[in-house]
């Protein structure tokens, strides 16, 4: 791209974050001047503490879900932009969203807001991908290591595990596909999380022990749980939801992240670690709960790996045999 053609770019990302905010001006009760008069006003959107917090009460409302929202709509619009520091803005506010959206299901309360803004973070992915599914090599454990594998290995059947499967177009989120659609959703915000603000990821990890439906501070001490007090927790059966493998699965990947608490300037966030510690318990308890042998093997792995930060060692040196693959 010439520096011509990038100042153009430039100069039409700025134009459409100022009518974003432009048109957010009349959804929320007031703009911070730090976002109205930002030289970068998409990131100022992103990161924004006050305004941030603005959204996220609205998006809390009894009628934030409704179909003639007016911040779903801008939400939706917004991520139709097709810019990508503006769509940050929208998968920023994805564990709100979701989470809201889920634990009103039940209730059988007009939900269309949420799901037009859901299904186009579904479709945007969807085309990105061009369908098709999203592998990953295993190593073959018939070699001692990776480095064994050599020039004999059979390349005509290759070790591949499928992360996501291949996605087709979907213009309704029916309860067959919700969990799909969902989790390529949070598929998304996993690969974009180093962009994402802590409140953001905090939210994210609130959500999940809402989610889970368990009280898992049992698992304080795992794996040494059976010589604990207080056997006696009791249940949050409130907001818990079905936790299929397709939404569990980037739900991990995303608290595995949240376990290390970095920020963007390789800082440790303490309130973000706790927080991804809460809900990791709570569904290593929720797993056992449902006799999930899969989940209870994952969400086990994030709280052995929770042992090894106790003891002090720095998790770079972690031995990659310590930690599963999830």
């Amino acid at each position: 791209m010439s520096t011509q053609e990038q100042r153009v770019s430039w100069s039409d990302s700025f134009s459409q974050a100022q009518t974003a905010i432009q048109s957010l001006s009349t959804i929320i009760p007031s703009i911070p001047e730090s976002v109205s008069s930002s030289d970068s006003p998409a990131s100022a959107l992103l990161n924004d503490p006050q305004l941030a917090a603005q959204i996220s009460d609205l998006l809390r409302q009894p009628d934030s879900g409704a179909g003639d929202n007016q911040l779903c709509r801008w939400l939706y619009d917004t991520f139709h932009t097709s810019k990508f520091d503006l769509q940050l803005v929208i998968l920023r506010f994805l564990p709100i969203i979701a989470g809201v959206y889920l634990s009103r299901i039940p209730l059988r309360k007009p939900l269309a807001g949420f799901e037009a803004v859901l299904l186009a973070i579904y479709a945007h992915e969807t085309a990105s991908r061009n369908g098709q599914p999203i592998t990953i090599h295993i190593p073959d454990l018939s070699h001692p290591s990776v480095y064994h594998e050599g020039k004999h290995s059979n390349k005509s059947t290759p070790n591949l595990a499928v992360v996501s499967p291949n996605l087709e177009p979907q213009g309704t989120i029916r309860s067959t596909k919700r969990a799909q659609i969902i989790g390529v959703a949070l598929e998304l915000y996993h690969s974009k999380i180093v962009d994402m603000p802590i409140q953001s990821k905090i939210d994210f990890c609130e959500f999940c022990t809402i989610w889970a439906g368990e009280d898992g501070d049992f698992y304080k001490d795992f794996p040494n749980e059976g010589n604990q007090k207080g056997k006696d927790g009791v249940e949050k059966k409130e907001g818990r939801i079905l936790l299929p493998w397709e939404m569990l699965q980037p739900i991990l990947r995303i608290l595995g992240h949240c376990l290390m608490g970095i920020n963007k300037k390789n800082k440790k966030n303490k309130e973000l670690y706790e927080a991804a510690c809460c809900a990791c318990r709570s569904l290593y308890a929720r797993a056992l709960h449902d006799i999930n042998p899969k989940a209870i093997l994952a969400t086990g792995s994030l709280l052995n790996l929770i042992n090894i930060q106790k003891t002090g060692v720095d998790h770079t040196e972690i031995p990659i045999t310590k930690i599963i693959h999830l």
